[in-house]
């Protein structure tokens, strides 16, 4: 099976983001911008594992590299919306602000913590894929081919 992404989807977007953000950055956004709201756990933070699965070549077919560190959680504002958060690595207090930020997401709050925390970190996640992007560019080899003559 393909890995797909649906563009249709933005809840995807924004998980993604939340996952893929530097230790401490979420909740640093999410608390410059308002105070935290009243909620209860449903899953409180967890550490765990999960198994990674990678492709040969990037198109074959997938096979288990190994087992990667996760931190779960699921929450519910007092509105009742749910938030569930899926970090990488041992970060507890990163996958509460991003559980809190995805039921936010969900709210009338949503387009102020899209402006306050997900653009932010849509446009430093750009950044560092443009950086290492530059530094890959400035290893790469041109190879061509010369007729030898030998025909």
């Amino acid at each position: 099976m393909k890995d797909t992404f649906d563009e249709r989807n933005p809840r995807k977007a924004w998980m993604s983001l939340l996952a893929k953000a530097p230790e401490g950055r979420v909740a640093a956004l999410l608390d410059g911008h308002t105070p935290r709201p009243d909620f209860t756990w449903l899953r409180a933070p967890e550490i765990g594992s999960t198994m990674v699965q990678a492709r040969t070549g990037g198109t074959g077919a997938p096979f288990n590299m190994g087992e990667m560190t996760v931190t779960r959680c699921a929450l519910t504002l007092r509105c009742g919306m749910v938030g569930h958060a899926y970090i990488q690595g041992r970060r507890k207090p990163d996958a509460e602000a991003a559980a809190l930020v995805d039921a936010l997401m969900q709210t009338e709050a949503a387009p102020e913590i899209e402006s306050a925390v997900l653009a932010p970190l849509a446009a430093e996640a750009f950044a560092r894929k443009s950086t290492r992007a530059k530094k890959a560019a400035a290893t790469k080899v041109d190879f061509f081919t010369m007729a030898r003559g030998d025909d």
